[in-house]
Formats: structure tokens, C-alpha cells, sequence
């Protein structure tokens, strides 16, 4: 695993996936086409249903064995194709969420014909194995000083929930990544840092191992190294691969830069305890 850690390959996951010993993952985290037509400078997004579904099975059926029994497998979906998708999983492992991504879409026009969709689905699985990892202390949501100070009734004094702050629930509101973004990199479906740092802090362990088997412009790496975990990601478009070894070597630059100023003001400090 050491020769692996940490790195993305520019190839099919499905060929990739036999570097990865089985049992040694802590979480896998996929954003797959959705077989909505978006461009991805191949194909793999324009396969007709039956040639999407049993592509989707294949990836699935290559994936779950990698995971550790306390393993979590999240995939991204839209309603087009979830519950088949779903369902297939379901055989295999044990569903604890269907988590909903509103995706913070304006009210601006919207087709006459039908809802606008302005959703993604997230199924979160575990392996049929109740003692998966999962901290929700770490993404609680913190109660403004408005709702504390509401909530000072003698029933509530003393309730750890009120000071961390309360569970984010299934429905998961949080903006599309916009063109001006500082974050944005030039893909149709990028999924914003915020989401995926949320998913990674819950289900994978610090010092734990990520899998994304479509790594896309690397968001699951940056939201690795920022939550203090390993990663492991493929991606087969050579120019989205190219993005993410510049977002990753400019996320880590950043880290040692951080470092190296703790490491000096430490210096400084130390140093002035002495005189």
C-alpha cells in the first residue's frame, strides 16, 4: 500500500483497482458519469441504459471487496438511475442513507414541461457490518448564539449537542460550484470541497485511506490532505489528470508553507522564553 498511497494513476479504474489489496480501504467515495450526455472529452457519459448499468454493476462488483469490514462506500448519482443503482448495492452491502444534495439552483425560468431537477442523490453504504467508522462529532453544524440563547431552559443546560452543534441531516444544501468560484476547474461536474470534506471527516478515520475510483480535477485529494488523510484516486482523462497533480502539488505547497511559519513563530517563541 505504500506504493500506492497518496498517489493518482491516469487509467481506467477497472484496471487500476488490482493494485489495491482487498480489506484495506477505509472509505471510497465515487462521482461517476451519471449517463446524462455531459462531455468529458470521451464517451463514457453517452452509453445507452443497458451499457450503462452493467458498466456501473462491473466498477461496483471491482470496488466493495478493497473496503475493511468498518469500511463506507458513498456514490453519487441523480434520480435518473439511483434506484436501480441503489438497489444493486443493496444485495451487497447494507444502506444507512440516501443523502440529498440540494444544489442551491436559482429560481430562474426552468423548463415548462416538468419539476427542474436541482438535485443529486448520495448513496452511503457499510459493509453488513454495524461497527463501521462514522464521527458525527466531527461535522456538526454550530447553533448560532441566537439559538443557544433560546435554548437556555433548564432541560437544556448541560447538553453536549447545544455547545458541538446538531447532526447535518440527510438533506445536504450546499452550492453548485459557480464559474467565478475560486475553486472552480474546468469540468462539467465538479462537486464542491465542502461536501466531500464533510463525507471524509464522517466516514474515514484520520490517517485512514480514500479511495475515489474517478478522481475528476482531484477534490477528493484536496479534501484528503486537508482532513489529514491518504488518498488513492484514478482518473482516465489525461487533462483532468494533469489538473489534479497541479491542485494537489499547489495544496501541498500551501501545507509546507503553513509548516514552515508554525515551525519559525514556535522558534521564536521558544526562544524568547529563554531570554
Amino acid at each position: 500500500m505504500e506504493k500506492i498511497k497518496n498517489r493518482i494513476f491516469n487509467e481506467d479504474c477497472l484496471i487500476g483497482i488490482k493494485k489495491i489489496p482487498d480489506n484495506s480501504l477505509d472509505l471510497i467515495v465515487a462521482d461517476p458519469p451519471y449517463c446524462l450526455g455531459k462531455d468529458y472529452e470521451n464517451n463514457s457519459d453517452k452509453l445507452n441504459s443497458k451499457e450503462y448499468l452493467e458498466w456501473t454493476y462491473k466498477w461496483i462488483d471491482s470496488v466493495i471487496p478493497k473496503l475493511k469490514d468498518t469500511g463506507s462506500f458513498y456514490v453519487f448519482l441523480s434520480w435518473q438511475y439511483s434506484p436501480e443503482i441503489f438497489s444493486y448495492i443493496k444485495t451487497k452491502m447494507l444502506m444507512i442513507n440516501e443523502v440529498i444534495w440540494d444544489r442551491r439552483v436559482p429560481s430562474m425560468g426552468g423548463s415548462t414541461r416538468k419539476f427542474s431537477s436541482v438535485h443529486d442523490n448520495i448513496g452511503f453504504f457499510v459493509k453488513k457490518n454495524k461497527k463501521y467508522f462514522f464521527d458525527i462529532d466531527s461535522i456538526r453544524i454550530p447553533y448560532d448564539e441566537e439559538t443557544k440563547k433560546a435554548r437556555t431552559r433548564s432541560i437544556f443546560i448541560g447538553k453536549k449537542w447545544l455547545e458541538i452543534g446538531y447532526n447535518p441531516k440527510d438533506i445536504w444544501s450546499v452550492s453548485r460550484i459557480h464559474a467565478q468560484a475560486p475553486e472552480r476547474q474546468n469540468h462539467p461536474t465538479q462537486k464542491p470541497l465542502e461536501i466531500i470534506e464533510r463525507i471524509i471527516k464522517a466516514s474515514c478515520p484520520v490517517g485512514g485511506i480514500v479511495l475515489d475510483p474517478f478522481m475528476g480535477t482531484g477534490t477528493t485529494a484536496i479534501a484528503a490532505i486537508n482532513a489529514k488523510r491518504n488518498y488513492i484516486g484514478f482518473e482516465i482523462n489525461k487533462n483532468y489528470y494533469k489538473i489534479i497533480n497541479e491542485r494537489v502539488s499547489n495544496r501541498k505547497g500551501e501545507a509546507g508553507l503553513f509548516k514552515d511559519i508554525v515551525k519559525s513563530k514556535n522558534i521564536i517563541h521558544n526562544t524568547l522564553i529563554k531570554i
